[in-house]
């Protein structure tokens, strides 16, 4: 729980008694929790919260038991969440009509780390910009388990990927995921790779979920009219822009999405999920989880993603 924002030290372990499903909901034995830069966020009151509160906003596991009223769902169906709050725990109360039935031969530790993530990847790759055989498109942070599924589902729709990674062990992760090319994130060093793959034409979108770090560069490296969808600020968040600048970048687009808009239907929801998971039946990205915590070593789990010294998906498991 976390009882008053601040750094790591702020989260604490508690023990509390296990949570009663109400009407439409269901109570849930967590089997791994997702751990994300919003639950930094979060922790640290970047984006407040009413406190006390638990953390984590993804995970799987089982259904136990059923609050009153109908639901799809049984008694011991494996599930997984995305978007929804309390995860970080043994156990979860939450709302029926927002779990996504996790397909046999899905791990629930795998669909605990890539049905955020990749739902985020999803939309970002097929609403936002969709991505076209022969597009060549910039992935900022391409080792981190966003980055790698951006660039799974790019090149599933005929892209070509260039990635950034701060670390050679991230460079390798990157290219296994599908990039063409990995570049550090200087600014020259990622231009002239983009410029090199296009004939000096640009990209035709970039995907960065780091923020003010990167944002001048990933402007700088779109073909005109390309899209630039800034969806995270895991370094910062980008300072207001002078609109002439887009003019000026070639009539470009930029845009800052969110999950949540993507999926409050459930259908599109259950839709989103599916082709997440077809991507891990299809794929075998086994290797997408990077590091496993217990939950009493959440701490430790939030120092680890805010060092940068993890690669791929960073996991609590009860």
């Amino acid at each position: 729980m976390v009882n008053r924002p601040g750094g790591p030290d702020a989260l604490e372990v508690v023990r509390l008694p296990d949570p009663r499903p109400g009407p439409g909901e269901v109570l849930v034995d967590v089997a791994a929790a997702g751990v994300n830069f919003i639950d930094v966020y979060h922790r640290s009151g970047r984006y407040p919260l009413p406190t006390p509160f638990v953390p984590g906003q993804e995970g799987a596991g089982t259904v136990l038991a059923l609050g009153p009223g109908g639901t799809e769902l049984a008694e011991g169906d494996v599930v997984a969440w995305a978007n929804l709050s309390g995860s970080y725990a043994d156990r979860v109360v939450l709302p029926a009509d927002r779990l996504v039935p996790i397909p046999a031969g899905v791990p629930a530790e795998l669909a605990a780390a890539v049905l955020l993530q990749g739902m985020t990847a999803h939309y970002l790759t097929h609403d936002t910009y969709r991505v076209r055989s022969g597009d060549l498109v910039l992935v900022h942070a391409a080792a981190g388990g966003t980055g790698q599924l951006v660039t799974r589902f790019a090149t599933r729709n005929g892209g070509r990927v260039v990635g950034t990674a701060s670390t050679a062990e991230k460079g390798h992760a990157a290219r296994l995921a599908g990039a063409v090319e990995v570049v550090g994130y200087a600014d020259q060093e990622v231009l002239s790779a983009v410029r090199d793959l296009t004939d000096g034409v640009g990209a035709a979108a970039v995907y960065d979920g780091v923020g003010a770090p990167t944002f001048d560069t990933g402007l700088a490296a779109l073909r005109p009219r390309g899209t630039l969808a800034v969806y995270g600020q895991s370094g910062g968040a980008v300072p207001p822009v002078d609109l002439q600048r887009l003019n000026a970048a070639g009539s470009v687009f930029v845009t800052r999405p969110n999950l949540a808009h993507h999926i409050a239907d459930r259908a599109e929801l259950l839709e989103r999920a599916a082709a997440v998971f077809t991507l891990v039946r299809s794929t075998g990205i086994d290797t997408h989880v990077g590091r496993r915590f217990a939950l009493d070593d959440v701490r430790e789990a939030h120092r680890a993603l805010e060092a940068r010294a993890t690669v791929g998906k960073t996991l609590l498991v009860p």
